[in-house]
């Protein structure tokens, strides 16, 4: 029991918070460096890379037939991954998508997913195997190119990374969240990356922005189109950070008659289809996007989402424009390039530096299989020597086999043999005797021995490696060139501006209506421009009557005021229809208390609006400033206790004076200029009173004179052009007006 317990480590005491600091380090390093940050010389996490080592071992290769997947994941997670078979098989669904890798690394038969968003199939029931691109980034495996580690039981041997010249990272583009730490690499053209790769060697201290002479931008699986300018993305290269704004890829399909649909074939990158049909959809029904009808989802193996627009007058520019702010028809992709160097460091790289950092791994890989190649050419030209040895004296050779009870010692001993050659002779089988040819043993070695000094000469000289190197790419270019079907390049560079925000107004169809309001507060929009003779214009419940009736647009925005001093607005186009009598207008707009309507009008773009309260108080404001953006209004007027909004009058551009009138007849005029332009507030006392208040209000051009209607069916006004008994300044009584003046103290009748 004693030498049980002299067994266990002794218990220590350590401060909570630097055991928990410990070993939140540990796991925060291991999930840095061996899961989430791929590997600036393959493009690989652990996952990625044992999942492909698992595959080239099971023989699934591009040739040969495919294996259920849940085979290759049984394998990655008992042999060298030992995490969930779940997130080991999407690991392996995603390398086999060609919607989300460019160059997809696994073959995959069978359901895989789709750009909708749907789930792959379970393991058992999809198979694969390892495509052309996987081949090239494993090959030299074999070569001695790359060190080996044991897997985590030590059964096993795996790579640390992967010596192939395909290059992985920039090719297909790699994302992960660590800890403090993440990484966001979209995909390139391999053809462009190899270009600069190839510029690089020759000119390694070219500058970073010489390099987008060659990589213009990333190059999505989905296609798209990158709208920002040359100098951002020159700048993102060029940090490692930055973003690139991707739009979908569409065109205008003519359907007669005027009439025309938008068709997207292309959307961002990482977007799934079905989420971006529906944020569509939701701007139709919530109608967020009047311009737009419909959107239907025509897609087979290729996208093809349509568009119908409201009416053929709609701009398709100012269409998408909408869409790119409203939707994920327009997204931002990061750019991150966060990765392990060489020595397991994590680091942001600019483009320069992830190329020339690869190609660093290349020249070492080149050097490495070069040297295992002269050490396997000078093992066998050794046999060679000793084969020779032994064809020229092939009969005493078999003598000593024959006589002596220790062939291998007197071989070695008369012939000057090292003991591989010997032993080689002796494990010859006898049909080997006859091919032992000295002119097919000698052209053997001088083959062999010419192949090796080349070699020497390519180990020892940087400038034959970068010539090799250089003839190498080019070779693989070929294989993925842009005049080929996987390597032509699927995303345009067109800079654009940043989506302008549409105007409400511009999204609707400009057309007139007739805006009729009754005295019980029921509004409706008539077509077009109707007058008062109109016998459906006239249309209201028994005891109602008409009291606000002007023409409109279905652009503007109607201002409705309240006695309160609160402004509330109405889309025009919103409005119900003329049919019938309308509906009341406090289901629109949540109108305070007991507030009642003082004014309806439209808001037009640059008006004045002259305000005054039953108090005498007044002053200027404008028609824009005083539109609400919800239900329950704008404050404008601070109405005084006892006090009531009674005018809201439009003021003409050429108005340069005030007429006031109070409910004592008395009248005074101004000049427009004493009264403050405000956005909000009580306003200046336009006219004292003794008794009563403000009857009446209006603005003029003095020279033409003050005119006021007569009143009855005949629709006379009379003009005052001797103004001066009545020219004051502001705020004073004023005196009787003219004669003939209406008894009501209304300047309209």
């Amino acid at each position: 029991m004693s030498d049980t317990l002299n067994d266990i480590d002794p218990i220590e005491n350590t401060p909570f918070d630097k055991a928990l600091s410990q070993r939140y380090l540990v796991y925060a390093l291991s999930t840095i460096t061996a899961r989430s940050l791929p590997d600036v010389r393959d493009g690989l996490k652990p996952v990625h890379r044992r999942l492909l080592w698992a595959m080239r071992l099971l023989r699934l290769d591009p040739a040969s037939g495919y294996k259920k997947c849940a085979r290759v994941v049984g394998d990655v997670i008992g042999k060298y991954h030992p995490h969930g078979d779940q997130s080991v098989y999407d690991a392996m669904v995603r390398l086999a998508q060609t919607f989300s890798l460019r160059y997809p690394l696994v073959d995959g038969q069978g359901n895989f997913g789709n750009v909708d968003g749907d789930n792959a199939a379970a393991m058992r029931y999809t198979e694969a195997r390892l495509t052309q691109a996987a081949n090239d980034l494993m090959a030299g495996l074999d070569e001695g190119t790359v060190d080996y580690r044991p897997t985590y039981n030590g059964e096993e041997e795996e790579p640390e990374v992967f010596p192939g010249l395909f290059p992985n990272l920039l090719a297909n583009g790699a994302s992960g969240i660590a800890v403090g730490m993440a990484t966001s690499i979209p995909p390139h053209n391999l053809a462009e990356v190899v270009d600069a790769a190839i510029h690089l060697i020759d000119n390694p201290q070219a500058e970073p922005s010489a390099l987008m002479d060659f990589v213009s931008g990333p190059d999505f699986p989905t296609g798209g189109v990158i709208v920002d300018s040359g100098e951002a993305i020159a700048l993102a290269y060029r940090t490692g950070r930055g973003s690139f704004r991707v739009r979908a890829r569409w065109t205008t399909e003519d359907q007669g008659r005027g009439t025309w649909t938008v068709v997207i074939t292309e959307i961002p990158f990482q977007v799934p289809k079905s989420k971006l049909i529906e944020q569509i959809a939701a701007l139709i029904s919530d109608k967020k996007l009047p311009i737009l009808a419909d959107v239907r989802d025509e897609s087979d193996e290729q996208i093809r989402i349509v568009l119908e627009p409201r009416s053929r007058t709609v701009d398709p520019q100012m269409l998408l424009e909408s869409l790119y702010r409203l939707t994920d028809l327009e997204v931002k992709i990061p750019l991150n390039m966060n990765v392990l160097d060489a020595h397991h460091t994590p680091r942001v790289m600019g483009l320069k530096e992830v190329i020339s950092s690869w190609l660093a791994h290349q020249f070492e890989v080149l050097v490495r299989r070069s040297q295992h190649r002269i050490a396997k050419i000078e093992d066998r030209v050794e046999l060679l020597v000793g084969y020779l040895a032994a064809y020229l004296n092939l009969d005493r050779v078999i003598q000593i086999i024959r006589e002596e009870d220790e062939p291998k010692a007197v071989m070695i001993a008369e012939f000057e043999l090292t003991d591989r050659q010997a032993e080689a002779i002796l494990n010859m089988r006898l049909r080997s005797l006859r091919k032992l040819e000295e002119m097919q043993i000698r052209g053997e070695r001088e083959t062999l021995e010419k192949e090796r000094d080349q070699l020497i000469k390519l180990v020892g000289s940087p400038l034959l490696q970068r010539r090799r190197l250089q003839k190498d790419l080019t070779a693989l270019r070929a294989r993925y060139g842009p005049d080929t079907e996987l390597g032509r390049r699927r995303t345009l560079i067109e800079e654009a501006a940043l989506a302008r925000e549409i105007p409400l107004e511009a999204m609707i169809e400009r057309e007139p209506i007739t805006v009729i309001m009754s005295q019980r507060g029921w509004i409706r929009a008539m077509k077009g421009h109707v007058d008062l003779s109109n016998p459906d214009a006239m249309k209201f419940k028994e005891g109602d009557g008409p009291r606000f009736f002007f023409h409109a647009q279905t652009t503007d925005k109607i201002l409705l005021a309240s006695s309160t001093g609160r402004f509330y607005t109405l889309a025009a186009d919103k409005l119900p229809g003329g049919r019938g009598f309308g509906e009341p207008v406090r289901l629109m707009v949540d109108i305070e208390g007991e507030g009642e309507i003082a004014a309806l009008l439209p808001a037009t773009s640059g008006e004045k609006l002259l305000l005054a309260t039953s108090d005498g108080r007044g002053f200027l404001t404008s028609a824009a400033g005083a539109i609400a953006e919800t239900r329950k209004g704008k404050q404008v007027v601070n109405v005084r206790t006892g006090a009531r909004l009674v005018i809201v009058q439009p003021v003409a551009a050429e108005d340069d004076y005030v007429a006031v009138v109070g409910e004592n007849r008395k009248m005074i005029v101004f000049p427009i200029g004493e009264l403050p332009d405000m956005g909000r507030g009580q306003g200046v006392q336009l006219q004292r009173y003794r008794d009563g208040g403000l009857s009446d209000a209006k603005t003029f051009r003095f020279a033409d004179g003050l005119s006021w209607g007569m009143g009855g069916s005949s629709g006379r006004t009379r003009t005052e052009t001797d103004l001066s008994p009545w020219r004051t300044a502001r705020g004073a009584g004023g005196r009787m007006p003219p004669v003939g003046f209406p008894r009501d103290n209304k300047f309209q009748a």
